[in-house]
């Protein structure tokens, strides 16, 4: 009887920790999904906040991209977007309008040799098949999404009406250096014509020896040499680049220039040196206007020198592309303050000069795609070194507002064991 009891006492101890635990696992599900439904709604919440976010980026994006759209519609400019391999993935309406259809995915540079042409002296600009110029920018790699994808932005700006005004501004500027030219020509020609008539009208003269005859006439000689010079420069200024290109040889040029030298010099102590170290001889370009720069140069520094010193030519094959011309005198040199001003068109430091001949150098210089400089160091003499392309390769040359397009022929090297050297 007491072990029934008993069991039945442990039966129900057991039935209560059990119940106990039930209830005590039942309240910790209960909490579990109280807090679970906290951080649903919570999640829900936050999910509904971020979608609200990202509708509202959205439409921002929409508003962005929509501003953007007439932006570009407005542009003056022409826009366009290229991918990774160049082909045109977008443009505007501008764009299509300079350059034409198809357009879009169009590989780009199949587009730029149909709708492009170059401009002669300027790289950033093309000229479009109806004549209009544009400047053409390209943007930098743009970095995409995913890693290697890559592409560029190019803006094409019409700048015709500008590079009207700007010719004409520079036609206004050449007009008012025109007249100034010609308001100082008219002191430099009046003087030394007078000169020479005054020596031609002695020449007459039945008491005047053969010295002096010999003497005025090269006084005359002098000063008509010296109006040539001046006349010269006034064209070659005056056409303001223009002239006309053919082949001539450059042997043929140094040895005129040698005989006209000599002739300047008469028997003076200067010792003219030409060295010729070319490999090609023949050239590409105006002879005469050549001619004329480089007597300038070499005229200078025997006004330089005065009645003794040396004048070295040298010329120097830079590669198969261009050819190095100096002339170096030791003659008292130029300051280096002067040095920076001396191609600029009427400034000189002559009691008499129109200061057109440096400046003429520099125009012809220039019209045969060339570079001059020069070097000076005072009391050691002074450098003027010449850069010009040869006959061995296409040469661009500007003439004017006209760009003449000159294909030369490559022409077999001279190979030369020494150098050329012609002495007066």
């Amino acid at each position: 009887m007491n072990i029934n009891i008993t069991q039945k006492k442990q039966k129900t101890e057991q039935l209560t920790d059990a119940f106990r635990i039930f209830n005590e696992l039942f309240q910790n599900l209960s909490d579990a999904y109280q807090g679970l439904e906290e951080q649903v709604a919570k999640l829900h919440g936050e999910l509904a906040f971020a979608h609200s976010q990202r509708l509202k980026s959205l439409e921002e994006k929409e508003k962005l991209a929509s501003r953007l759209e007439k932006i570009l519609a407005a542009l003056p400019a022409g826009v366009m977007v290229l991918d990774v391999d160049g082909k045109v993935l977008d443009c505007n309406a501008v764009a299509t309008d300079f350059l034409g259809e198809p357009l879009r995915g169009e590989n780009w540079l199949d587009v730029v040799a149909r709708s492009l042409l170059p401009v002669a002296g300027n790289p950033h600009e093309r000229q479009l098949r109806n004549g209009k110029r544009v400047n053409m920018t390209i943007s930098k790699d743009l970095a995409g999404n995913d890693a290697g994808d890559s592409g560029q932005i190019i803006l094409l700006a019409d700048v015709s009406e500008m590079r009207s005004l700007q010719d004409m501004l520079n036609q206004q500027n050449h007009l008012s250096a025109m007249g100034e030219m010609v308001a100082s020509m008219a002191h430099q020609v009046r003087t030394p014509l007078a000169t020479a008539i005054l020596y031609a009208s002695q020449m007459n003269n039945p008491a005047l020896d053969n010295e002096k005859r010999q003497r005025f006439s090269q006084k005359i000689l002098e000063r008509l040499h010296y109006l040539e010079r001046q006349v010269n420069d006034m064209l070659i200024f005056a056409k303001d680049g223009r002239m006309a290109m053919e082949a001539f040889s450059l042997a043929e040029l140094l040895n005129q220039l040698r005989i006209t030298v000599k002739e300047t010099t008469g028997s003076s102590g200067i010792d003219l040196q030409l060295i010729n170290k070319a490999r090609t001889d023949q050239m590409l370009g105006n002879e005469n206007a050549l001619r004329g720069a480089l007597l300038n140069l070499l005229n200078n520094a025997v006004e330089a020198i005065g009645r003794e010193g040396c004048i070295q030519v040298s010329v120097v094959q830079l590669d198969d592309c261009k050819l190095k011309i100096e002339i170096k005198d030791d003659g008292p040199g130029i300051a280096t303050e002067l040095c920076q001003r001396i191609f600029e068109p009427f400034f000189t430091t002559k009691a008499y000069g129109t200061g057109l001949g440096l400046a003429v150098v520099d125009s012809v210089v220039k019209a045969h795609d060339g570079l001059v400089q020069v070097e000076s160091i005072l009391g050691q003499g002074t450098v003027f070194s010449i850069v010009l392309p040869c006959i061995n390769q296409a040469l661009n040359l500007s003439s004017g507002s006209h760009a003449v397009r000159l294909k030369a022929n490559c022409v077999p090297r001279l190979e030369i064991g020494h150098e050329k050297r012609l002495e007066p």
